[in-house]
């Protein structure tokens, strides 16, 4: 039986330290992505977004059109401790799934694999939702099996297609040949486009 996802369950993982998944730092695959983006003016969401490196990043490179949404206050405290000026209304402490909002790029890292895999349609489908037309969804999402009772849960490329084609073009769905060594050859790096 799969644990209750809820508020409770993440602030206790982050006031315990219980976050494996945290690798301190943005991920190389998602790193270079951002660094070929030209336009810093568009609006970026990153859900479930954990301690938000990523948006730690891209604050740091100019894009100001950030919003970070997680269940669990604590670790939006930590990028607002990390990063003083970022702006409180841009960190979202509430559930992804009631979120309204129109975004150019959501940002996917280790949400997908957080969420109950029954949740996974209606994750898409709420993505596609926060995107404007043409919108793009990038990131990571793991391409192994993990874990069945708790987060991380894994998946594979055909799930994934499954998935997703209703709802996005999907550009790229390839092994990522950049990621970090504990991940290598177990992720999948995508880019879809609103459809």
């Amino acid at each position: 039986m799969i644990e209750s996802l809820n508020e409770n369950y993440w602030t206790q993982r982050y006031e315990n330290n219980q976050t494996g998944w945290d690798i301190g730092h943005v991920s190389t695959p998602i790193k270079d992505y951002i660094d070929q983006l030209r336009n810093k003016d568009i609006n970026i969401l990153i859900p479930g977004a954990g301690n938000a490196y990523e948006a730690e990043y891209l604050w740091k490179q100019g894009f100001k059109n950030v919003w970070v949404i997680d269940l669990s206050k604590t670790p939006l405290d930590n990028l607002q401790s990390r990063i003083p000026d970022f702006p409180a209304s841009q960190l979202i402490h509430g559930d992804f799934f009631e979120h309204q909002a129109q975004y150019d790029l959501i940002i996917e890292q280790t949400f997908f694999c957080a969420l109950n895999p029954t949740m996974r349609t209606d994750c898409v489908a709420k993505m596609h939702e926060l995107l404007v037309d043409g919108g793009k969804l990038v990131g990571l999402m793991f391409k192994i099996p993990l874990n069945a009772t708790h987060p991380p849960f894994g998946g594979n490329e055909e799930e994934y297609r499954s998935i997703f084609s209703p709802y996005f073009k999907i550009e790229i769905m390839e092994e990522a040949y950049n990621s970090i060594p504990p991940r290598s050859t177990n992720e999948l790096f995508v880019k879809m486009i609103k459809a």
